[in-house]
């Protein structure tokens, strides 16, 4: 028989974590969110269950998040989450210990890189490799990497925003900050708590920013009615929310990640710079759908930008294509054990 050692690719974000296999796609899309329950630590439940839980829990279930910004903030957490992910992703070939890669925001340290390798480690992989994110979703966008061609490539998830120029499979320049689709939620929620004295919950500030939300104002106003609890009164009351008041809230986030394209593109050399005018930004991770976010690259970086298709899945598309040709993208890869 010959020794087996099935591979998994893993997308291990802020908001969400996809487990992908080579041969079978993304096997798994679930939320990054762990409940544990308060008096004796104990792990409860894992993803999708867990995020149920979000906001609805009696006093002594915390829901968690583990990922803080893209990177590992409770270790002990983040293992058993893995764990329960590589599990479930197993399935049937649960004798087998994978090998597996994992996605590290590119603005990561080598500490937390390790955190990262030593998490899938004690997790049961059999080996682990780390990968940055922006290399994994310019493979998953089925960019040539490889080429001697600049390639700039902007993944928005849910703790990150991760900005770098790409050419012959090395990052050239890159800027990773922290402001990306969770931001967005909060300042969402903040605006309607300043705005309109209600106050709203994480899920339906998503909800809004989904439905209604752009990233520029709009000429035919999309409108949506939000549910929440009057500051003053203490009692649910709902309103009509415009899209143009979306635009408006989350105007200074956009701001902060548009700086970060700018900052990469004046560190690009020259020659690179023209390839990229040539070619467009491609963008890429759950927060780039938001609508017409590429209208607004153009508009204050003067290149074009396109969405990727499927960009949700980019990353994990490049774990498993990564995996599969660990040899050629041996460069990419940055720590391994």
């Amino acid at each position: 028989m010959s020794y087996f050692s099935p591979k998994l690719g893993i997308d291990l974000g802020t908001a969400n974590t996809l487990v992908f296999v080579p041969g079978r796609g993304v096997v798994l899309n679930e939320p990054s969110v762990v409940a544990i329950s308060e008096i004796d630590k104990r792990i409860l439940a894992v993803g999708a269950e867990a995020k149920e839980m979000i906001g609805r829990t009696p006093g002594e279930i915390i829901a968690y998040r583990p990922m803080k910004d893209g990177v590992i903030a409770d270790y002990r957490v983040t293992q058993a989450m893995l764990r329960y992910f590589i599990h479930k992703a197993m399935g049937r070939y649960q004798l087998f210990k994978p090998e597996v890669m994992v996605s590290v925001p590119t603005g990561v340290t080598s500490t937390e890189r390790r955190a990262v390798v030593e998490a899938a480690i004690r997790a049961g992989a059999k080996s682990a490799y780390v990968v940055k994110e922006s290399v994994l979703a310019a493979i998953g966008a089925g960019i040539p990497i490889h080429e001697a061609r600049g390639h700039m490539v902007i993944d928005i998830g849910g703790g990150t925003s991760d900005v770098a120029v790409i050419s012959l499979g090395g990052i050239v320049a890159s800027v990773s900050v922290k402001c990306a689709g969770d931001r967005l939620d909060h300042t969402i929620a903040d605006y309607i708590k300043k705005t309109y004295n209600l106050g709203i919950g994480d899920k339906t500030a998503e909800n809004i920013k989904i439905q209604i939300g752009s990233a520029v104002p709009l000429e035919e106003e999309l409108v949506m009615t939000v549910r929440g609890r009057d500051f003053i009164s203490g009692l649910p009351r709902s309103f009509e929310l415009k899209s143009n008041d979306v635009v408006k809230a989350i105007g200074k986030d956009l701001r902060e990640i548009i700086k970060a394209i700018r900052d990469v593109l004046q560190e690009t050399p020259p020659e690179l710079a023209a390839d990229i005018i040539d070619q467009g930004i491609i963008m890429t991770g759950g927060t780039s759908q938001l609508r017409n976010f590429p209208e607004l690259v153009l508009r204050r970086t003067g290149v074009k930008a396109v969405v990727a298709d499927n960009a949700l899945f980019c990353v994990a598309r490049g774990t498993g294509i990564a995996l599969d040709h660990l040899e050629s993208y041996k460069k990419a890869v940055i720590a391994k054990r």
